[in-house]
């Protein structure tokens, strides 16, 4: 059942002013046992800055036996940005094969991440998965992707939001599975004092279509 039928023909996309945040139904997962095996897997690594100030990540899943997949630009990902007053649009980075990245990473196995991986992945058409971390008190650039993005929230405050052209919300971290519409313009920012923590997947099929 890819992308829950496509969400129910984004039927029920929350009917208003969030059109571009689609909480999914019947889908929840639990929240303490990612945080605890966040803290296991913090032991052994520890997240890529990605050369991005306030942002990192930890990938989840790679390109079967290709450890290059989860280094560098393939962590980034290919993104688009209007960095200044000319107003011009500007590509970053690389492509990216998302639809390679079916492989889980050996340090997820056997973790509660691996069973939501998987879960996951019976449902919908995923790309990259990773764990992302906003650094309190910054913001992301104003751009889009080429897909929209999974979202469950591990670790929030209510200073963090997403903004996505000029609508702005917080995901709490409840075990909701949330879907934003990533190929508009948009930005996340953590106005808080600690760290905010997503467990954010590629999705391939777009359901805002």
């Amino acid at each position: 059942m890819k992308s829950l039928e496509k969400m129910e023909k984004v039927g029920n996309l929350n009917k208003n002013f969030f059109n571009d945040f689609y909480t999914v139904p019947n889908l929840k997962f639990d929240v303490d046992k990612l945080r605890n095996d966040l803290n296991k897997i913090l032991k052994q690594k520890n997240f890529n800055s990605l050369g991005i100030k306030n942002f990192a990540a930890i990938p989840l899943n790679q390109i079967p036996g290709d450890k290059s997949s989860v280094e560098g630009h393939n962590v980034r990902g290919t993104y688009w940005t209007i960095p200044d007053e000319t107003g011009k649009e500007a590509m970053r980075d690389k492509p990216i094969e998302e639809s390679k990245y079916t492989e889980l990473l050996p340090e997820f196995k056997g973790t509660y991440f691996e069973e939501v991986f998987n879960i996951l992945r019976k449902n919908f058409k995923l790309g990259r998965v990773r764990i992302l971390l906003k650094e309190p008190r910054s913001t992301l650039s104003w751009h889009r992707d080429p897909e929209p993005r999974l979202h469950i929230p591990i670790i929030t405050n209510k200073g963090c939001r997403m903004v996505i052209e000029n609508v702005s919300k917080h995901m709490p971290a409840d075990g909701t599975v949330t879907i934003t519409n990533n190929t508009k313009y948009h930005n996340f920012f953590n106005g808080g004092e600690q760290n905010r923590i997503h467990l954010v997947a590629c999705v391939l099929e777009n359901p805002f279509n």
